[in-house]
């Protein structure tokens, strides 16, 4: 079985222009297939490109009065009502599986747009009219390379996912918790968090990590998601940010641990765990992931053999990962692969010790 250590020599740091944005990979007929079949894929009333219309926009600041880098859109009054109850119906088909008589008790509070990032995403802010509560949802383009990193996630990590997809159109429910970043300078040094906790989840979720391949994992691309539990705090970190699912050729792109973003975090796994420890909820987190697979095989091995016949990165990037991967595990399988979903597969395979057989679909 392999294994890997903890440490934070040699990181990644995203500020040296090695990490460039990645480009947006269109949705296949195949994978449109799979995302039908599994109820993945709705007619919506609007799409993506219906949210460009908007005539102004005004930079969104934090509390304390800082660029947060998104912009508050809107539009003209022509277009704002159709947009508006195209939005309030798109929520319901996500919230409450398109029971429209929710809408009398909705209104669209707020929408803002990022140009930061892969998806250049739409934030959706609805207020519930009987008890002023809110809830936020996403509209973004469908890139292929984001879809599969949601599908894995949905089959292999404890969190379930909701969201659907039209044509170049994706809509994403919101993933609630503190971003990782915010959580390093406000939260991580609080006597009344559980340190062995929290780094506990931090090993579980770096190892998820490069199980499936999904890279970037730097501390704004997760949220630190906290249940009460008695007297104490049980910690969840999840991924918001998908698109860089099997993209980079660097192996060690696809471990949280080296970026410099997650220094606290490695620091606070090696500062309160052993390496006995760590070893240990690697190997808890692997078993589950297996567990999870066998429960869902069949979606599992449809979605991994859309997966293999897609090119989700360059040729160049792809031969990198097999060989840097092969390097790593000592193992030459992964030379034969000529796609991301073979790299996927095969390094599942080995590291859950599974065997499974894409032909037997």
């Amino acid at each position: 079985m392999p294994v890997h250590d903890l440490h934070i020599e040699d990181p990644i740091d995203g500020k040296d222009g090695s990490l460039k944005k990645k480009p947006s990979y269109p949705v296949t007929k195949e994978l449109h297939i799979y995302l039908k079949e599994y109820l993945r894929e709705q007619e919506l009333p609007l799409q993506y490109e219906d949210l460009l219309r908007y005539d102004m926009s005004f930079p969104l600041l934090d509390g304390d009065g800082n660029d947060t880098l998104w912009m508050i859109v809107s539009y003209s009054p022509s277009d704002q009502e159709d947009i508006y109850k195209g939005l309030l119906k798109v929520y319901v088909m996500l919230a409450s599986d398109g029971n429209m008589d929710q809408l009398k008790h909705l209104s669209v509070d707020r929408v803002d747009y990022c140009l930061f990032g892969n998806s250049n995403p739409f934030r959706i802010k609805i207020r519930n009219t009987v008890n002023d509560n809110y809830d936020y949802y996403y509209i973004k383009q469908a890139d292929a390379s984001r879809i599969y990193g949601l599908e894995l996630e949905h089959i292999v990590s404890p969190n379930k996912i909701n969201y659907f997809v039209y044509k170049n159109t994706l809509i994403e429910e919101h993933i609630m918790g503190i971003p990782g970043d915010v959580f390093i300078k406000n939260d991580l040094l609080n006597n009344h968090h559980n340190k062995v906790r929290l780094a506990k989840e931090f090993v579980k979720f770096n190892e998820r990590c490069f199980l499936r391949l999904l890279g970037d994992m730097r501390s704004y691309n997760f949220v630190i998601d906290m249940t009460p539990d008695f007297d104490q705090i049980q910690y969840r970190i999840r991924t918001i940010d998908f698109d860089q699912q099997s993209y980079e050729g660097k192996y060690r792109f696809y471990f949280p641990q080296f970026f410099t973003e997650n220094y606290s975090y490695v620091k606070l796994s090696l500062d309160f765990l052993t390496t006995e420890s760590i070893r240990q909820y690697q190997a808890e987190e692997r078993a589950l992931i297996a567990k999870r697979i066998s429960l869902s095989i069949y979606q599992y091995k449809r979605l991994l053999k859309v997966m293999e016949n897609d090119a989700i990165t360059t040729p160049e990037k792809g031969e990198q990962l097999a060989a840097e991967l092969a390097r790593f595990h000592k193992n030459d399988v992964f030379l034969k692969c000529k796609t991301m979903g073979c790299l996927v597969r095969e390094n599942l395979n080995l590291m859950l010790n599974l065997n499974v057989d894409l032909n037997s679909l």
